[in-house]
């Protein structure tokens, strides 16, 4: 038995401070179970008083007569504490603390969380709180409205988790609005001990949830957060995730001497973990909800179990009895990742035998504006059926001639038996309100527009493709952890926190990077005889620890072709830099072979508190300032994810042979992208570092590192 029962589906329930006043929360939150119908029995705990709505009242937890399974706590923290105290005692199971005045004002609020979380964890009582809502269980042998709404939801398959407790109150009713129902509905507060994590592994397993929701503000746990609820996301049982966010605009990224610094930022990371314990991510509580009855509809196998229904692709066909709202679709559809099908011939046949001359039996099919239901079923079926269509949206507008019942039926009885998606957009409120209601009965999701059924269908095609996503066989590397870790040591000894270029290109070296042949030259003379033994044409930077961007101090001079040309450079590069900043320290001037041609991309990383290294990868060179286009995901990272990563920037196709230029080499940059992760996780001293660019050169041929910068933070000796 999972300890979270003992609070989601208790056999009885206490109150510690229930009220016998009106509109005080002890008294509220005491009287939503008793109307609720709580299938349990309930006790009220206040020693001030006889009796609450006429049920006996107990003036401790301890006096009552039998063990009680939950204890729910509505008292001011100092007696709180006492509370749970007597509740543990008396050997409670769960706790659910809704009282605020704990860490989010500070001060011994926060001592007095911690002192209850301790005390929690050493009597194996799991709680839920403080400063939340409460948990509701709506289903019907439970039917528990713990919390201070006074609305108790209908049942349904959905659950939904949420970190604000104000805005539970408004989901609650936004949901009654909808006819949207829920199997639970869950309030975290302050995390105190259950936390998202831990209700995602409950909601999970719980036979009555199909579909977990959620509003976040912040994560505790990183790594292992994106493991577990992978896990939960995938396999043979997975169960959909959709998320709302917080702050995805207030946000931004932290000054740093990094390009990866500068681009990343808070809502890197949380995009990172959505995109890689697939988590569907979504902007609006309307989105929310619009998914949601996407994602709950299942069908019956001819096992008879039920199957969730997805797109096995993208290819979508629409039907429709206007023009215009089709359009929109259409015009959504697209901008989606989606695309309108193409009928085979057979298909058109089925719909010009069935439809008058007038419809469009291509895609969008216009079955006119006087269509009746028949029209409608014979138009769905024979697309449904193509092999080269995975979903269908049906739009409907009212026409005086339109029996929306009778048309919402026909869908369902086409939907039912194929195992496709089949979405419908009933657009209106009150001329189309028989067959939404009707549709919404029957389980069936259908929208008021439909750019949002297309919307809604987007999702689905989106969760087909992590589902379905292909593992690739992983890559194994040997690396020089030791060296690495030697010259970086050596470095922080000296009171660095910029490792220099040629040091940091050894270590880019211990892990498996291919560099150029590099030296320091201190003098003109010096650099021409480097560059002659090395071999023309090369490149020349300035070394300084006081001047991490070169290029901006002009310390960077590339193509130099013989030995007059060098030792010109040098002088050219120390004058520049000396102007850029007088103070600066001159170490040298590198002198290095110049890199064959290639793409220019970006590998980076910045270390994020909790989370740790979050990796990035984008178009390089002056790309990454002028269109930043760069994807970011947290280590570490494996071949699936490296390939996501590379794939998913909008500049793709230069690296695929755009317009008959050579592929690059793709596996070299998924290699790096694992390589980069390795060194990361081995060496927690780097804090932020960029290779801009990573010259990546045609298929077989490998990568170049060009030019890398690597900032350093001394850590502990547990890595913190």
């Amino acid at each position: 038995m999972n300890k979270l029962d003992a609070i989601f589906s208790p056999k009885s329930v206490a109150i510690l401070g229930a009220s016998t006043t009106p509109g005080k929360v002890g008294h509220d939150m005491f009287a939503n179970i008793l109307k609720g119908g709580y299938t349990g029995t309930l006790y009220p705990v206040n020693p001030k008083s006889r009796s609450i709505s006429c049920v006996r009242c107990f003036p401790s937890i301890l006096d009552v007569p039998e063990a009680v399974d939950l204890a729910i706590v509505v008292l001011p923290p100092e007696m709180a504490l006492k509370a749970v105290d007597e509740s543990i005692r008396s050997g409670i199971k769960g706790l659910v603390i809704v009282s605020a005045g704990f860490k989010e004002v500070g001060g011994e609020g926060v001592e007095m969380e911690q002192t209850i979380s301790s005390m929690c964890r050493e009597a194996g009582v799991r709680l839920v709180g403080p400063n939340c809502l409460g948990v509701i269980n709506p289903m019907p042998a439970v039917k528990m409205n713990a919390s201070f709404s006074a609305r108790m939801p209908q049942t349904g398959n959905i659950s939904f988790v949420s970190q604000s407790g104000a805005l539970c109150t408004a989901v609650l009713d936004y949901a009654a609005d909808r006819d949207f129902g829920f199997s639970k509905f869950i309030s975290v507060g302050n995390k105190a001990d259950v936390d998202e994590l831990d209700l995602l592994r409950y909601l999970h397993n719980d036979p009555d949830t199909n579909v977990i929701l959620m509003y976040m503000e912040e994560l505790r746990r990183g790594a292992e957060f994106i493991q577990e609820v992978r896990t939960i996301t995938s396999g043979c049982r997975p169960t959909p995730i959709l998320a709302i966010k917080s702050g995805r605009t207030s946000a931004g990224a932290k000054a740093a001497a990094s390009h990866t610094g500068s681009l990343a930022g808070a809502e890197a990371v949380y995009d990172s973990i959505f995109e890689q314990c697939g988590i569907i991510r979504v902007d609006t509580i309307d989105e929310l909800f619009d998914y949601a009855n996407a994602f709950a509809f299942k069908r019956e196998s001819q096992l008879g179990k039920l199957t969730r229904k997805v797109p096995g692709g993208n290819r979508v066909a629409i039907v429709t009895n206007a023009g215009g709202p089709g359009i929109l679709a259409t015009d959504m559809t697209m901008s989606k990742g989606l695309r309108l099908a193409d009928f085979q011939d057979e298909t058109i046949a089925r719909l010009k035998e069935h439809l008058p001359s007038a419809a469009s039996f291509t895609n969008p099919v216009d079955v006119i504006g006087d269509a009746h239901a028949d029209r409608y079923e014979h138009a769905l079926e024979a697309v449904i059926d193509d092999p080269g269509v995975d979903g269908a949206l049906v739009i409907l507008t009212p026409q005086s001639m339109t029996n929306v019942r009778e048309t919402a039926d026909a869908i369902i009885k086409i939907a039912r038996r194929s195992p496709k998606p089949v979405l419908s957009s009933f657009m209106g409120v009150v001329d189309v309100s028989s067959g939404v209601k009707y549709l919404q009965k029957q389980g069936y999701p259908v929208y008021k527009f439909p750019e949002n059924a297309a919307k809604a269908f987007g999702a689905l095609f989106k969760y087909s493709q992590w589902t379905n996503r292909q593992l690739l066989p992983q890559f194994e590397f040997s690396h020089d952890r030791k060296r690495a870790a030697g010259i970086i040591a050596n470095c922080l000894t000296k009171g660095q926190t910029y490792l220099g270029e040629l040091d940091g290109l050894e270590v880019l070296k211990c892990y498996g990077f291919n560099v150029l042949a590099t030296e320091l030259a201190t003098s003109p003379e010096q650099a021409a005889d480097i560059a002659e033994k090395i071999g023309f044409p090369v490149v020349m930077k300035i070394v300084s620890p006081q001047i991490i961007h070169k290029s901006d101090a002009g310390g960077v001079k590339v193509g130099l072709q013989n030995g007059q040309e060098v030792k010109e450079a040098f002088a050219s590069i120390v004058n520049s830099a000396g102007n850029y900043n007088p103070d600066a320290e001159i170490t040298g001037v590198l002198v290095q072979k110049m890199a064959p041609s290639g793409h220019e991309v970006i590998v980076g990383a910045n270390r994020y508190p909790v989370f740790g290294p979050l990796l990035m990868f984008g178009l390089g060179g002056v790309f990454v300032e002028l269109f930043k286009d760069v994807t970011f995901r947290l280590a570490p990272i494996g071949r699936n994810e490296a390939r996501s990563m590379i794939h998913n920037i909008k500049g793709i196709k230069m690296l695929q042979g755009f317009r008959g230029a050579p592929e690059a080499d793709m596996e070299c940059l998924e290699k790096t992208m694992v390589c980069l992760s390795d060194m990361l996780l081995d060496l927690p001293e780097i804090d932020e570092l960029d290779i801009n660019p990573l010259l990546v050169h045609t298929q077989g041929e490998g990568a170049t590192v060009a030019d890398c910068r690597i900032m350093l933070k001394a850590v502990d000796p547990a890595g913190r």
